[in-house]
């Protein structure tokens, strides 16, 4: 049967005919409400509402298992038909509240410190699915009294290879009538994929930019995040160049600091360099542990916090704006690069 909530308003319209196209856009905004079965859609009629049954779901997924943090962090295991993926909540100081989610079951991209990447890659998530790994995110949120008004796309998987999905489900998140977030509010994490970031930037929708460098010199950078051998730096940085110029929008750019491998001076002058010339701040991500990882017959280490402020000097005395990552979830592995079958076993 299938599920309505991957389409926009004007997509209704069409698939739900004969019901009046005033009807199917207020069919959309129940989606977005949260209502769950049409029986909750009280302006339909009686008989509307049960044909609709016969023949639509409005949902394809599940909210599996959630596991909550110390810091108010909440990590949710969300049932595919034939797999899973995970989304988190996120909750600043503030108790504004942030849906991390999915774009991927699985990952291709094989980051040598990233849990998903561990995993190898499943299958790219559908518009519906990232949507309602939103609207699962919201309920968690209204249960806590935590209202979430921001969005990354920066769970699992590369964004940026499954553009045409993304866009559609942006479409939805961003228009006033659905879940009315903000193009200002949202965040698109990439790997550095030149094309989708030139395609992103020519098609949009323009959404905030972050590319998850981790080293800047161009041999380690391919070790550590393979799909960079396809994606050298040069060209990831024109890339950028570009989305910038057409958006006006600032770059961030990650760091994942891994122990006494990206920490040291000749690190910082490389990311100084590659910076030069775009309009960026630097996130810098101490990274999360993962149980088994390795990098070159040694594992991986986070580094102390002495190692990552002397970095983010490095990086402050070229003249680098940079901001440092406020670690949550890490109790439940919901942290960044901690995602991945860790609730309930492995995909189906």
């Amino acid at each position: 049967m299938r599920a309505l909530s991957g389409y926009s308003a004007e997509e209704l319209v069409r698939i739900l005919a004969p019901l009046p196209p005033y009807k199917a856009r207020e069919v959309f905004k129940w989606i977005a409400r949260g209502v769950r079965d049409f029986e909750g859609m009280t302006n339909l009629g009686k008989q509307e509402r049960e044909d609709l049954s016969r023949r639509f779901t409005l949902r394809s997924t599940g909210r599996d298992s959630a596991l909550a943090d110390r810091d108010g962090t909440v990590k949710l295991r969300v049932s595919l038909r034939d797999a899973a993926a995970e989304a988190v909540l996120l909750r600043d100081k503030e108790g504004r509240g942030t849906a991390c989610i999915s774009s991927q079951a699985g990952c291709p991209v094989g980051c040598a410190f990233c849990k998903t990447g561990s995993l190898g890659f499943l299958r790219n998530l559908e518009a519906g699915e990232m949507v309602e790994q939103v609207l699962h995110i919201r309920e968690i949120g209204a249960e806590q009294g935590t209202e979430v008004s921001h969005l990354v796309v920066m769970g699992m998987g590369e964004p940026l290879l499954n553009l045409g999905e993304l866009r559609r489900a942006a479409e939805i998140i961003m228009d006033p009538q659905g879940l009315g977030v903000s193009r200002r509010r949202i965040t698109v994490s990439t790997s550095g994929i030149c094309a989708g970031i030139r395609e992103l930037a020519d098609s949009g929708p323009h959404l905030r930019l972050a590319f998850s460098l981790t080293s800047a010199r161009e041999e380690l950078r391919n070790a550590l995040v393979p799909i960079g051998r396809d994606n050298p730096l040069k060209q990831v940085k024109e890339a950028l160049g570009y989305y910038q110029q057409t958006t006006g929008q600032r770059i961030t750019l990650e760091a994942v600091l891994l122990g006494g491998l990206n920490t040291g001076a000749e690190e910082a002058a490389a990311m100084r360099d590659f910076a030069r010339g775009l309009d960026a701040v630097v996130n810098l991500i101490p990274w999360n542990p993962v149980e088994g990882l390795r990098f070159r017959g040694r594992a991986l280490r986070e580094p102390s916090g002495a190692e990552t402020e002397a970095f983010a000097g490095l990086l402050r005395q070229g003249g680098l704006a940079v901001t440092r990552r406020f670690r949550r979830g890490r109790g439940v592995s919901g942290a960044c690069g901690q995602l991945g079958w860790t609730s309930g076993g492995p995909p189906r």
